[in-house]
């Protein structure tokens, strides 16, 4: 059981990744069932889903590369990640041995951790102004490989889904740090500048 587990992680973590790129993977695994036991997807027509994902998955690694793109990306997945992580998770439940009541857990802990990989991603993006290219292959990279790995090396990356959450959290509180630093630096520059106004307003302050 803990192997499965560990292969829903890996291919929520995903999900924090790319929304489409993931999505459109797991179908493509399945074989000719397509995306029939995934949540959600089941229900639509597979040459809808197909196309849609298709051209999403596009422009996740066409758009990703430039700051526009990525500025759009963000939001939308940041909105649509949750979503995603959660039918990532569920759509492992129904292909591995775990059981059938565990698959509303399983949605809502992949779409937290789909949702905690998004936000640290958004917070780099707006303190770098733009997420550096080494960064957006890898998590192209990440992306493809959690998904491959879910299905046939889950511990593997069961574990480089727990890695990327530790260091999410470990990034998070440096960017927690960066911003409080900031404020703080923000303060001290007002009050520089009340003091000067003050002393350039009442010159006869400074020898008294």
């Amino acid at each position: 059981m803990l192997i499965e587990l560990l292969a829903v992680l890996a291919a929520s973590a995903s999900g924090g990744m790319r929304i489409a790129l993931p999505l459109l993977l797991i179908g493509l695994l399945q074989g000719a069932t397509l995306w029939s036991r995934v949540p959600i997807l089941s229900a639509i027509s597979p040459n809808i889903v197909i196309g849609v994902l298709v051209s999403w998955s596009l422009f996740e690694l066409f758009a990703s590369k430039q700051f526009l793109g990525q500025r759009i990306l963000q939001l939308v997945q940041l909105v649509f990640s949750p979503l995603a992580g959660a039918v990532l998770g569920m759509a492992l439940v129904q292909a591995t041995r775990l059981p059938n009541g565990l698959t509303v857990m399983m949605g809502i802990v992949g779409g937290a951790l789909a949702l905690v990989l998004q936000l640290v991603q958004v917070g780099w993006f707006f303190r770098l102004q733009g997420l550096p290219m080494w960064a957006i292959f890898a998590q192209d990279a990440l992306c493809i490989f959690l998904v491959l790995f879910a299905f046939d090396a889950p511990t593997q990356g069961g574990l480089i889904a727990l890695m990327l959450l530790w260091l999410a959290v470990r990034s998070s509180t440096s960017w927690y740090q960066w911003r409080h630093d900031k404020r703080l630096e923000g303060k001290r520059r007002s009050r520089l500048a009340e003091m000067n106004g003050s002393s350039y307003l009442y010159p006869g302050l400074e020898s008294n």
